[in-house]
């Protein structure tokens, strides 16, 4: 239960904002432009943030954010790793994944690879209380839904 003081100082929540950003690539035009803008936050000052926050993926790696807007036109956000399904993809070297999961096999991945993709996973805020072996063995239930094959060893 929150305290007096954690209450009186909570600061209303205007807007929850979830956006898709390619790393390092946050700039003031769509979609980031009028997602923040419609809230009356600073554009520059998110773009500047997000853009040294990721400065060390790659570019044009898709970053999950958070933005919590408030009422007295500040925010906060919080980004998270790659999905899973682009770690996937991007392992196995395909465009997309099988159109019929479970009879057509799109590609074949090794359990190292799994491994990896759980080590990044683990490390959001969201994983970070999970087991890495919970952790993959969710990757290894999407890789199955999209037909990517997971093995011991690759031939």
């Amino acid at each position: 239960m929150s305290t007096l003081k954690e209450i009186l100082t909570r600061r209303p929540v205007a807007a929850t904002i979830r956006l898709t950003v390619p790393a390092g690539g946050a700039r003031p035009a769509p979609p980031v432009g009028p997602a923040l803008g419609q809230y009356r936050l600073n554009l520059m000052a998110f773009c500047k943030d997000f853009n040294a926050r990721t400065q060390k993926y790659k570019p044009d790696t898709p970053m999950a954010v958070t933005i919590t807007a408030f009422k007295d036109n500040t925010f906060e956000f919080t980004v998270r790793s790659p999905s899973v399904t682009w770690y996937l993809k991007k392992a196995a070297g395909i465009d997309s994944g099988s159109s019929r999961p479970g009879h057509v096999v799109a590609s074949s991945l090794s359990v190292k690879h799994i491994y990896e993709i759980a080590k990044i996973k683990q490390s959001d805020p969201y994983c970070q209380y999970m087991s890495l072996e919970s952790i993959s063995k969710s990757v290894i239930g999407t890789a199955k839904s999209m037909g990517i094959q997971v093995v011991k060893e690759l031939e």
